[in-house]
């Protein structure tokens, strides 16, 4: 199975990186907890992926360790992409709220514009909003 051949609900493509960013991610305070652990199959299982296949995922990432990307370009797809995992069952939980906060947190955000990047990026997504035209629209955010 290519993880990468994946498709979401808008029929966008997602890249295994994005999955693998989520493990990542959990995974920054050293270990996955339970709730996490909970919120990665559900979220591995929107694409097809059953347990076992989640549960090697997480295994084979034991050992790497996060890497924040240097561009704003490349944070924010990063943001994106697990904005649009998020948004594929269209019902946004505590838990996923807190999961794309700590990404932000982790790529550098300043934290007190967090909420408002991740409202324009759900926002975006759930108007089906061009990505380029959403990204101008979260630089500005950042900017000011």
């Amino acid at each position: 199975m290519n993880f990468s051949d994946f498709i979401t609900h808008h029929g966008k493509r997602v890249y295994k990186e994005a999955f693998i960013h989520l493990v990542q991610i959990s995974r920054v305070d050293g270990k996955i907890q339970k709730p996490e652990i909970e919120l990665l199959h559900k979220e591995g299982k929107k694409f097809g992926l059953t347990d076992p296949e989640i549960d090697k995922l997480i295994q084979q990432e034991r050992d790497h360790q996060y890497q924040v990307p240097y561009s704003l370009e490349e944070k924010f797809a990063q943001l994106y992409n697990v904005a649009e995992m998020i948004l594929a069952d269209e019902v946004v939980k505590e838990s996923e709220k807190k999961m794309i906060k700590r990404f932000a947190i982790e790529a550098g955000f300043e934290y007190s514009k967090i909420d408002d990047l991740i409202e324009i990026i759900f926002e975006g997504i759930r108007k089906d909003t061009n990505e380029e035209e959403l990204f101008k629209k979260f630089r500005k955010k950042i900017l000011h």
